[in-house]
């Protein structure tokens, strides 16, 4: 399968959109998102950005957005201080009525997942995971060569799990979670700093930098446990920062040797998820 079209990955931040050529992104764009706007205003911001890049209706077009998209293509913000105005949208109808019957959407994480598995870090992997540690904690599960969903479109919200050193809540509602250790808004709040790129720069928080990475080798083994892993690869703006995946690596080791599976950085950084998704629209639209 060629994988050409257009792409967008809509995060809490920033929202991004790109042309796609053989699997590589020949340009992109991005603006900042606003975290109030609801669903027309989103999808009018996605509209401009498409139009800048020569978009025309009914070319294939995937859309990764964060937070939950059930199986209805229904788009449920996780973190609603994040996505103030989005609450079980009809994302997916609104896209295709607007873009073409060729235009799908999906959880970002899970679209990253399948990018690297297909093109990237996971090649080769039969039971792969992505993990992507940034302001929260995110992944996507490539089981067999088939990337895991559920009808909720909870599947692969893996930050979301419990973690032996969470003491705290995390965005979705659950106590004591990987994220809520783990992610860069946690480690933020604990160093009592405006974000994580300040905890980094500034230096002096290593111990919650650690505590971070040891969360996140006690996920890979909780997963391994679990689904067999054969391979993980760790991204985001926190998994790629230099030193924190030899800090998970490091803590890994206290996991016996069959809850070890390879771990590696992603390779296709901030332009997994806009390969993913129109992966995703492609194999979901029969290519």
């Amino acid at each position: 399968m060629s994988v050409s079209g257009f792409a967008v990955d809509l995060g809490g931040t920033k929202t991004a959109a790109a042309r796609i050529e053989d699997g590589q992104v020949v340009v992109r764009l991005q603006k900042a998102t606003d975290g109030s706007a609801e669903l027309d205003a989103q999808v009018r911001v996605i509209a401009d950005l498409l139009a800048e890049l020569g978009y025309a209706h009914g070319e294939p077009l995937g859309v990764a957005v964060t937070g939950r998209v059930d199986r209805h293509g229904d788009w449920h913000a996780i973190n609603t201080g994040t996505l103030r105005g989005i609450s079980a949208a009809p994302l997916g109808a609104t896209l295709r009525a607007r873009f073409g019957a060729r235009a799908h959407c999906a959880n970002d994480a899970a679209a990253a997942a399948l990018a690297e598995a297909r093109l990237g870090a996971g090649r080769g992997a039969y039971n792969f995971a992505y993990l992507t540690v940034s302001t929260g904690v995110g992944g996507g599960l490539v089981l067999g060569g088939r990337l895991i969903d559920s009808g909720n479109g909870l599947a692969g919200h893996v930050g979301f799990a419990g973690s032996r050193l969470g003491d705290q809540r995390c965005g979705s509602g659950r106590f004591g979670t990987v994220e809520s250790v783990a992610g860069g808004r946690a480690i933020a709040a604990a160093a009592g700093l405006h974000d994580a790129r300040s905890v980094f720069e500034h230096g002096g928080f290593e111990l919650l930098i650690d505590r971070s990475a040891a969360a996140i080798a006690g996920l890979i083994g909780d997963l391994t446990a679990i689904l067999g892993l054969d391979r993980v690869a760790v991204g985001g703006s926190i998994g790629l920062a230099p030193g924190y995946l030899a800090r998970v690596l490091g803590h890994l080791q206290d996991e016996p040797a069959l809850f070890r599976p390879e771990v590696v950085p992603a390779e296709l950084t901030h332009d997994s998820g806009l390969i993913g998704a129109l992966l995703i629209a492609q194999e979901t639209a029969g290519g």
